[in-house]
């Protein structure tokens, strides 16, 4: 998503256009015959065609902070651990930009409960709830089915553990937290002024408070290196 925000501004149709513009100086520097000229004027057309698709994929994301949060309604949630930043984008548009804190040692993906690593890959929300320590929080479906099969064939995980874990991973629902994967991800409040949990995401009170408003069961959430 950075790279998106990054090509947000409105530069792609002037360099299609350029670019349109070389091609057609290109087709006119030497005489041609009609055999020729046909296929020039083919190849000139799929050139055209194939630039102004690849400007319909790459639609830069729009930036809208003071979009209200009651307008928020379809959010999809994107972490990215080195910037220690979360986003929240809907419909194509940038409408939330927090600062989180991350686990203790956050670099790489998460491997096992006690290295304070904080997970990546795609998830989803599936529990919103409150906990006497840290308040309001979004439980995430941590461990994935990857983190499940490489701790399977490390032989981190028996047998039962790892079906537990996919089985709860087809049911979307809240993985089992017993296993030396660890488990229990979530993203709450406490503050985001330092790397400082067991591999979760930590947000100020106030972010986490408006974040658990407009998130629901389901939202994905993509946590990245």
């Amino acid at each position: 998503m950075e790279c998106l925000i990054r090509i947000g501004r409105p530069i792609l149709g002037a360099s299609i256009g350029l670019i349109l513009l070389v091609i057609a100086a290109c087709s006119m520097q030497k005489p041609a015959s009609g055999l020729e000229s046909r296929k020039a004027d083919e190849k000139r057309l799929t050139a055209e065609a194939a630039l102004r698709q690849s400007s319909q994929q790459k639609e830069p994301v729009r930036i809208d902070y003071l979009t209200p949060a009651a307008d928020i309604v379809t959010p999809e949630v994107y972490i990215y651990k080195e910037k220690r930043r979360l986003y929240i984008i809907q419909s194509n548009v940038l409408v939330r930009d927090y600062p989180v804190g991350l686990g203790s040692h956050p670099s790489g993906d998460k491997e096992h409960d006690t290295d304070g690593k904080t997970p990546e890959g795609d998830f989803q929300i599936c529990r919103k709830d409150q906990m006497p320590r840290l308040g309001k929080i979004l439980g995430l479906n941590y461990p994935l089915r990857k983190h499940a099969e490489r701790a399977f064939f490390a032989g981190i995980l028996s047998p039962t553990e790892f079906k537990e874990i996919l089985a709860a991973y087809e049911r979307k629902a809240d993985p089992p937290s017993n296993t030396k994967l660890g488990g229990q991800l979530m993203i709450h409040a406490g503050g985001a002024q330092r790397d400082w949990t067991e591999g979760g995401i930590a947000l100020y009170n106030s972010d986490m408070e408006e974040l658990f408003n407009v998130a629901l069961t389901g939202t994905k959430v993509h946590i990245r290196p």
